[in-house]
């Protein structure tokens, strides 16, 4: 599957670069609904080079993915990265295995203690090419409850509805 073609047969890219530069590869709604998420940091990932290739086809899946703290490095379980149609077999990573995350001594020792002093979930957010590295947004979240999840769908529902009632005020409003 490549690029896809405009309307007038100009290919255009599959992934559409943000104001800041980045260019997001995929994204974890499932932990946003899942997850409080408290607070964030964006790290890089150790990759083999066919698994590049296949992120930039968006080849991915970050779906029941998590990360670990295991002898003071951040390694991601779980991310499912689709060998590269044009590779050799012979070589293809394995799909789903574990991979290291390259973060700052400060951040990795920020987020060990807060693990271990607020029973919380290190989960991946999201993942993105920026300035043509693959970095992967991780998030500290607090598991929620089915009453939570309850609860930020109905404020989400309540922001939407009351963005489109301003909406609907602002284009009938006369401005004499």
């Amino acid at each position: 599957m490549g690029p896809a073609t405009g309307p007038t047969g100009s290919v255009r890219p599959l992934m559409a670069p943000r104001s800041d530069g980045t260019t997001v590869i995929a994204t974890n709604r499932q932990a946003r609904r899942d997850f409080e998420i408290l607070d964030s940091w964006e790290a890089g990932i150790v990759l083999r080079g066919s698994e590049v290739k296949s992120l930039r086809e968006s080849k991915v899946q970050l779906a029941d993915s998590y990360a670990r703290l295991i002898d003071e490095e951040v390694w991601v379980m779980g991310i499912h990265i689709t060998p590269y149609s044009h590779a050799s077999a012979y070589l293809a990573p394995d799909a789903t295995r574990d991979r290291k995350l390259l973060l700052h001594r400060h951040q990795i020792d920020l987020i060990r203690d807060r693990l271990a002093r607020e029973r919380l979930t290190l989960v991946p957010l999201s993942l993105s090419f920026k300035g043509g590295r693959v970095k992967l947004e991780l998030g500290l979240g607090r598991g929620r409850q089915k009453a939570d999840k309850r609860q930020a769908i109905a404020e989400r529902d309540a922001d939407m509805e009351a963005r489109r009632a301003m909406a609907r005020g602002g284009r009938g409003a006369r401005h004499d």
